[in-house]
């Protein structure tokens, strides 16, 4: 079931910003998001990027030292996100960079918010093309441990996620 809600143009250049690798100057790389949250506008007819909520590739290193640990943070806990992850992780054989889409449905959220963002869900999908990984997280539980991620990614072949060994 479709919720008529609509996906935002901002919403699209900041996947294809992050899905483009490009030769990019190391300017343009540290303006890069390495992650962002997406909620409902207020009138709940589109999916946005959220104000102030994202990390910066450029913030790694001078204000955000576990970029990962910083995006569980930005998770509200008791309303529903979209968000879209940058995983740098290693396997044995090699590193990799990876797009990761996550609902966030916490249990604390309202019913009503939990109904009209799984409804919506797939608007964003379709829009966000070639992303491999999908995690769904209904709580804290879930996704504080970064081994989870990593087992999300490729199990037990990752050995470490964001330069960090698992």
């Amino acid at each position: 079931m479709s919720s008529g809600v609509t996906v935002n143009d901002e919403v699209i250049k900041v996947f294809n910003d992050m899905k483009v690798r490009k030769s990019s100057s190391t300017e343009d790389v540290k303006k890069r998001k390495k992650a962002v949250l997406f909620c409902l506008s207020d009138d709940k007819k589109k999916i946005i990027v959220e104000e102030g909520k994202w990390i910066l590739v450029g913030d790694i290193g001078e204000s955000v030292d576990d970029p990962y640990a910083c995006f569980v943070k930005l998770l509200p806990l008791n309303d529903c996100r979209y968000g879209l992850y940058d995983a740098t992780y290693e396997t044995k054989e090699s590193k990799k960079e990876d797009l990761v889409f996550i609902f966030w449905a916490p249990e604390g959220a309202p019913l009503k918010s939990k109904m009209i963002y799984a409804s919506s869900k797939d608007a964003i999908k379709k829009k966000f093309t070639g992303i491999k990984h999908e995690w769904q997280v209904n709580g804290l539980d879930d996704i504080q441990d970064r081994a989870t991620l990593a087992d999300k990614l490729g199990g037990n072949v990752v050995v470490s996620l964001e330069g960090l060994p698992l």
